[in-house]
């Protein structure tokens, strides 16, 4: 059977700054033998208007949900079998439903080698999910699918699923509360050690969700001689010990959910215990005295946010001359406490706005209590662009401590703030959808 996996785009602009989806390489290891896989990524390559397949899989994002039914329905009104997965479509099944012949709910291990069988076999169901979570012994990645697509350099690898903390916005937490599955540490290390190449970042949500499991990590790694990165939670950081072990381990770039510098903005929330260690500054000091550079994101649009917050937050990052920041308007996404007490409180702009053609993107999607929508969308890409800008850039280039400490970490702060000004400019304002 040939089986053709799609990665939908979230418009018709073209991400530069596309990296492998590692789930898709995930879902052709499992494809049982006797079967040919393909990749299809509109993030990087058109989709060709007579896609030959037998089962097409495509997995769905918020932000690409509108664009994902769109391809759905236009290859089912060609006789094609269409299977639809991923976050967006766990957590609103009944909306995805109708643009796809079978739909997987959940984590795809357990569920994928039946559900190829059933399509091989003339009898998919409507609906596959299993029983319980599947533990994670055993993943393998097709990375032979990712060849010639030309992602961003980094190796991506998963390490857990889930986080103990259970963050208002959070869809990870819609997705599996707070449990948290890992997978062994010795399959992640033999696996990072077999990657080619230097770097590798770590996709997990946070990779303290279990601090005895990272630390774990953390003591194997070293052997890889591999630098990497990955998602922190800033209390892992309240120890410098764990600081000292991370270094120690290979560490050259962490992404930290500052969120917020207001307080009461925190505990709307759900995050006040970002506050409960050491500072926002200590932290970032702790780490980039240790070469470590700090990825900074932030959130606008709970009720203590005006328009200063906005610039407080762009002033800090400044002058902690973060490696990159990124300033984003709140984003109320399905099944989350956020999304739900907004719509109760008819509050969005669009529901669903993932399905609006006239949203944009980059635009706030609700009636925020301390400022404008227009407010919020204005104000986040104008710290978007300051912070991009040339004169940013040379300043925080200026920081031999962490961001320019070695030819490698030049090579990536340069490469990552390039990126990033260009697709800031390139995608704000853009529809979703094709």
């Amino acid at each position: 059977m040939r089986i053709a996996l799609v990665q939908p785009n979230a418009g018709a602009v073209r991400a530069g700054d596309a990296m492998a989806p590692l789930g898709l390489g995930m879902l052709s290891a499992l494809t049982p033998p006797g079967h040919r896989v393909v990749l299809i990524d509109e993030r990087v390559e058109a989709v060709p208007a007579a896609l030959e397949a037998d089962l097409v899989g495509i997995t769905v994002q918020t932000y690409t949900a509108r664009r994902a039914y769109q391809l759905a329905d236009g290859f089912r009104r060609r006789g094609l079998q269409v299977v639809m997965g991923g976050h967006h479509v766990s957590l609103a099944p009944e909306e995805a439903a109708p643009h796809a012949d079978a739909l997987a709910i959940g984590d795809a291990e357990g569920i994928w080698p039946q559900l190829v069988a059933d399509a091989a076999a003339g009898r998919l169901r409507p609906r596959y999910q299993a029983a319980a979570p599947p533990p994670l012994r055993g993943i393998q990645v097709d990375r032979a699918l990712f060849q010639g697509k030309g992602y961003l350099g980094w190796q991506l690898v998963q390490f857990g699923r889930g986080c103990r903390h259970a963050c208002d916005f959070c869809s990870i937490h819609a997705l599996y509360g707070t449990s948290y599955r890992h997978r062994p540490v010795a399959e992640v290390v033999a696996e990072v050690a077999g990657l080619p190449g230097r770097f590798v970042f770590f996709v997990d949500d946070n990779l303290f969700a279990d601090p005895g499991a990272a630390l774990a990590l953390l003591a194997a790694l070293p052997a890889t001689g591999k630098r990497w990165g990955a998602q922190l939670s800033i209390d892992a950081l309240a120890d410098e010990a764990t600081v000292d072990l991370l270094a120690a381990a290979g560490c050259g770039a962490v992404l930290l959910g500052l969120e917020s510098l207001d307080p009461e903005s925190l505990r709307e929330m759900r995050k006040s215990w970002n506050r409960l260690g050491p500072s926002y500054g200590e932290c970032i000091a702790r780490l980039r005295a240790r070469g470590i550079m700090v990825y900074g994101t932030f959130v606008f649009g709970y009720d203590h946010d005006g328009p200063e917050a906005i610039e407080q937050a762009l002033r800090f990052s400044m002058a902690q001359r973060l490696f990159v920041a990124n300033f984003n308007p709140l984003t109320p996404t399905p099944g989350t406490p956020l999304y739900r007490r907004l719509r109760e409180e008819g509050r969005l702009l669009g529901d669903p706005w993932w399905l609006d053609p006239g949203f944009r993107y980059g635009s706030a999607q609700f009636r925020p209590a301390g400022m404008t929508a227009a407010q919020l969308t204005e104000g986040v890409y104008r710290a978007r662009r300051r912070f991009t800008g040339w004169r940013s850039i040379a300043w925080r280039a200026l920081d031999r401590q962490a961001n320019t400490r070695s030819m490698a970490s030049a090579g990536l702060f340069f490469g990552a703030n390039l990126v990033s000004r260009r697709e800031i400019r390139r995608k704000q304002g853009t529809a979703l959808g094709g």
